[in-house]
């Protein structure tokens, strides 16, 4: 039978509540990998077996199985008997069937073994030279334990033993949900969705929230968000997205604040609204893609000046990374081609040609005390749409989208 063993890392440095992270990661692969022929899912001894059927596609399941957080590694693997030569044979029949190794050829090699069952006879460094010598005496290989052209690994279980050839990078941090929900402020930028994607990896589900400025302006900044969180629920499985009207809240503030306050006011009030859909959706943080100096309105004052008017932390995983290293990063995700679509931006909309860098707390209450600022949280709040995402989309399934309201709001936590 072929399976995928999964290791994980960052897991097994856990204590008394291991069980728990590893039956979150059982959860995500399974969900992974629900539209493919996998036929079970099930923790074994320090690591997991993802059991292949026949009609499995093994680049279809390795691209799913390489982006589930909270996976160190993952090789397609075999199982065998316990004897020394039933583990060598197993391992050079399959050497010798067509495509068992990279068709440019294999002229080293390395064989590395566990034992999970510490009772075998032979220790792992036993077991590692009986099984390389006879794979060294019948392909004529030489032995490279650095950096083999074909790693070997062999683990032994109380029941069977697994053999893989070759091994695949798994992206590391925690499993999903298993540090609790964030919403994350996503503007179609560069930025926000690296951040978003750097919560997901440290295992928190991460909804989004969207500020736009249609009708004022175009669509084109609500549509290219809407593909970067279907891009980004790949990593996740499942995603919700908060659409906000805010093209209307920037033309209040136009009106009744001086210019150079404008962008400080603009982040105070999208933190407000974030705050209160967190509460709704059960996020116990904000997160955004800001980072010091970027721009006028992430200078540290400023900065100060705008998590005045929440309570809920706010994460900003970005602050000590210059540009260059974010947009590499989005290259690597994926983002970075949706991100640089041309857009109306509600944050490019009525901003002062010289914004306020080092705006004064006292200034800034005095500008808010001219706005109805209670009743424009209320209002954008009660016009929020919402879309859901999922992967793999489900048959006739391919998300919801519903307005807002108090009706919709108390409806608006999702599962998981």
């Amino acid at each position: 039978m072929h399976s995928v063993i999964v290791h994980y890392q960052e897991i097994a440095l856990k204590g008394r509540n291991r069980p728990w992270f590893i039956d979150r990661l059982a959860s995500s692969l399974r969900d992974a990998t629900a539209d493919l022929d996998v036929t079970h899912v099930r923790p074994l001894m320090g690591r997991i077996e993802v059991g292949l059927g026949p009609a499995a596609d093994w680049s279809a399941v390795r691209e799913r199985l390489g982006r589930v957080f909270g996976v160190a590694n993952f090789a397609r693997s075999r199982s065998t008997g316990r004897e020394v030569d039933e583990i060598a044979g197993a391992i050079l029949r399959h050497l010798a069937e067509p495509d068992a190794v990279a068709a440019e050829g294999v002229t080293s090699f390395r064989v590395r073994a566990t034992r999970a069952d510490k009772t075998y006879p032979l220790t792992s460094p036993q077991i590692e030279r009986e099984v390389g010598g006879r794979i060294k005496a019948a392909r004529g290989w030489r032995v490279d334990l650095a950096s083999p052209d074909l790693p070997i690994t062999i683990e032994v279980l109380p029941d069977r033993v697994f053999y893989a050839l070759g091994k695949e990078p798994g992206r590391g941090g925690l499993p999903t949900g298993t540090s609790g929900a964030v919403l994350c402020l996503l503007s179609g930028g560069i930025d926000s969705p690296v951040a978003a994607y750097r919560l997901m990896k440290r295992g928190c589900r991460v909804r989004f929230v969207h500020f736009h400025a249609y009708p004022i302006l175009s669509r084109a900044s609500l549509d290219k968000t809407q593909e970067i969180a279907d891009l980004l629920t790949r990593h996740q499985l499942r995603s919700r997205l908060y659409s906000v009207r805010f093209g209307e809240i920037q033309q209040t503030i136009v009106l009744s604040a001086p210019p150079p306050l404008r962008v400080v006011l603009y982040r105070r009030m999208m933190m407000r609204i974030a705050e209160r859909l967190a509460g709704v959706c059960g996020a116990k943080a904000l997160v955004t893609g800001e980072a010091v100096g970027q721009v006028a309105s992430q200078t540290i004052e400023n900065l100060a000046v705008i998590n005045d008017v929440v309570s809920l932390p706010v994460l900003r995983p970005l602050i000590g990374s210059d540009k260059e290293e974010i947009t590499q990063e989005a290259r690597r995700l994926g983002t970075y081609p949706i991100s640089i679509i041309p857009d109306q931006d509600c944050c490019t909309l009525f901003v002062p040609r010289r914004p306020a860098t080092r705006a004064r707390p006292e200034d800034v209450k005095r500008a808010e005390r001219n706005l109805p600022v209670a009743e424009l949280v209320d209002r954008a709040v009660a016009g929020v749409e919402r879309q859901d995402f999922l992967f793999p989309v489900p048959a006739a399934d391919v998300g919801s989208t519903s307005g807002g309201g108090p009706d919709a709001a108390a409806a608006a936590a999702e599962p998981r």
